[in-house]
């Protein structure tokens, strides 16, 4: 495990990795950077030996990459980031307006997403205060809705409705503050809907705790209990928040590019696309330094929030045994998305019938068709197929990794908060560089990332539950290590966890889409879901069932995640005793349950 003072040696190490890798990017693709550049600058223009020959002399391409990344790094010592490739600016002021774009429409959409998160929250808060919970969050399936809402999809509904035929808001360009409302909300909605099952998973658990019914017994009102229970659970999203930030300024491409915001992630995107290096390392370079100070933020956050209970190891668990939930909505969701699958399947999804464009919804199409005549709701049947078995592995993997990397936090966390900083857009860019375009580039892209929020997770939950009281009795009982990770950690720290993995199985299932609709992954006439939704989009306002269905199957695959992972919860002990580490015998739990509430 790396010392304190070697982390921050290892987070800067991580941060050149990755700017180099970005600065091999033209190489690393096997394509001719001068090429490419003179094809930014001019498309007509005649891509002739003698043209492209002074192109290369103009970017110093005859020196090599390596020499071209040295000078680039040497340079950003003396606050110079280098000109770019395509209008010869400074790179520097152009990257800090993106930026400063970027940062104004995260804190816009932050807020949204607050407010979407106490939405969720509030029947929970609300019987908690009043202490009628009996244990059980009071989310409900709508924020399963909201998650699933795809940012791109929500964006373009909210220009074209509310921005252009009812004309309350504009929406397109980025003059004021107002330019922001429509992509805050479409941005917002799904974040604080994640965020708000996270805060509503653990609140139980703080309203059960001794402070709480201490405080109750006094006579504090309702809403100051509701409060002090938000301020015990926050410590453990805080890291989570972080990376939501970072992923408001960085992983917004769609919505920038639908709402004409020259922000920073469609910023380092077109550079990308136009191998503008000098524009597509200072932009990751930006979002790295963004992920670091997010993070220690967060850290410090923490820290003030329950600094003194972490040294002393006066916590109690926020991860108890919970009671049996009731099974049916994730019955009923996942019977009826099987349906749907399975009324889809038989039919053609690629038979074309000009004559029948935009049908709507009928008994011959229930789904009805799309601008080529072909049946909707076959095509969301096997774009179903291979995209729910790819976001299931890839949920698998990120559970996986997620876990054993927030087991060694001070090696995780600088590799959570530069993988993170690495917008999916853009490592489906350096995954197609490396092994060309296809459908496996999305999945690879999404599954680099998909660990980081769980890593974070897993290392949050971790350090307060190693400071909690029964771990410390345990541990002055002589229990090694070994038995803590096995018998107490791990049992307490899996199950948030693994509803965390299944909160984000739409999210993954979104990004793969979100990279067919901006056509980094599979290509026509596959019908894989963002290709559907790219494709249905322009028709959107004639045929609104060709977007609609795609959607609302994306929408129930939310709901049934969030009710799945509302039943899985910490197995409640079944013995009243309990092997002792040393050989003899532990008091059972219910002591210390009753302690805990």
């Amino acid at each position: 495990m790396l010392s304190r003072l070697g982390a921050p040696l290892w987070r800067a190490v991580l941060a050149v990795l990755l700017v180099c890798g970005v600065g091999l990017l033209p190489w690393l693709s096997h394509t001719d950077p001068a090429l490419t550049v003179l094809k930014a600058r001019s498309a007509d223009r005649d891509a002739t030996p003698a043209v492209l020959a002074d192109v290369r002399a103009q970017l110093g391409l005859e020196a090599g990459p390596l020499r071209l990344l040295g000078q680039w790094l040497a340079g950003l010592t003396r606050g110079d980031a280098g000109r770019s490739w395509i209008s010869g600016a400074d790179v520097l002021p152009g990257v800090l307006d993106a930026l400063g774009a970027s940062m104004l429409l995260m804190a816009a959409a932050l807020t949204v997403a607050l407010v979407t998160a106490a939405g969720v929250c509030a029947r929970t808060l609300y019987l908690g205060a009043r202490r009628r919970l009996e244990g059980r969050p009071g989310g409900g399936s709508g924020s399963a809705v909201l998650a699933a809402l795809p940012e791109f999809l929500t964006a373009s509904v909210l220009a074209t409705v509310v921005g252009v035929q009812w004309g309350w808001l504009p929406a397109l360009g980025w003059y004021g503050p107002q330019w922001t409302v429509l992509p805050a909300l479409a941005l917002g909605l799904p974040a604080g809907a994640v965020l708000g099952r996270l805060l509503d998973d653990q609140l139980p658990a703080a309203f059960a705790e001794p402070w709480a019914v201490a405080a109750a017994a006094r006579g504090l009102s309702g809403r100051s209990v509701a409060r002090k229970a938000v301020r015990r659970c926050a410590p453990g999203l805080l890291p989570n928040l972080g990376l939501f930030v970072v992923g408001l300024t960085g992983g917004s491409v769609a919505v920038e590019q639908i709402f004409d915001i020259p922000g920073l992630g469609r910023t380092t995107l077109q550079a990308a696309i136009a191998q503008d290096l000098p524009v597509l390392q200072a932009g990751t370079l930006a979002l790295v330094a963004l992920a670091a100070l997010t993070t220690v933020g967060a850290r410090l956050g923490a820290r003030l929030l329950i600094g003194p209970a972490l040294r002393d190891g006066a916590l109690h668990t926020l991860h108890r045994p919970s009671p049996p939930v009731r099974r049916i909505l994730p019955f009923a969701y996942g019977l009826l998305l099987t349906v749907v699958i399975s009324l889809g399947l038989p039919r053609d999804p690629f038979a074309l019938d000009t004559a029948a464009r935009l049908r709507p919804p009928s008994t011959a199409h229930p789904f009805g068709t799309d601008a080529l005549g072909r049946d909707v709701l076959a095509r969301v049947a096997y774009g179903a197929l291979g995209t729910l078995l790819l976001a299931l592995a890839i949920s698998a993997i990120a559970l996986t990794a997620g876990v054993l990397l927030g087991l060694a936090p001070r090696l995780s966390g600088p590799l959570v908060d530069t993988v993170n900083a690495v917008p999916p857009v853009l490592a489906a860019l350096l995954v197609a560089a490396v092994r060309g375009s296809g459908p496996m580039t999305p999945v690879l892209a999404v599954a680099v990332v998909a660990w980081a929020p769980l890593a974070a997770h897993t290392s949050a939950l971790l350090e307060q539950e190693r400071a909690t009281l029964h771990l410390t009795a345990t541990r002055a009982l002589g229990a090694g290590p070994g038995y803590l990770l096995r018998s107490e950690l791990l049992p307490a720290v899996l199950p948030p966890v693994a509803r965390h993995a299944l909160l984000r199985l739409p999210g993954i299932a979104l990004a793969l889409a979100s990279l067919g609709f901006l056509g980094l992954g599979a290509q026509p006439p596959s019908p894989e879901w963002g290709l559907l939704l790219a494709e249905n989009q322009p028709y959107a306002e004639r045929a609104p069932w060709a977007v609609l269905a795609p959607a609302a199957v994306l929408a129930l695959l939310g709901a049934l995640a969030v009710t799945a992972a509302g039943g899985t919860r910490r197995p409640r002990p079944r013995r009243p005793r309990t092997a002792d580490p040393l050989g003899g015998q532990q008091p059972s739990r219910k002591t210390e349950s009753a302690g805990a509430g």
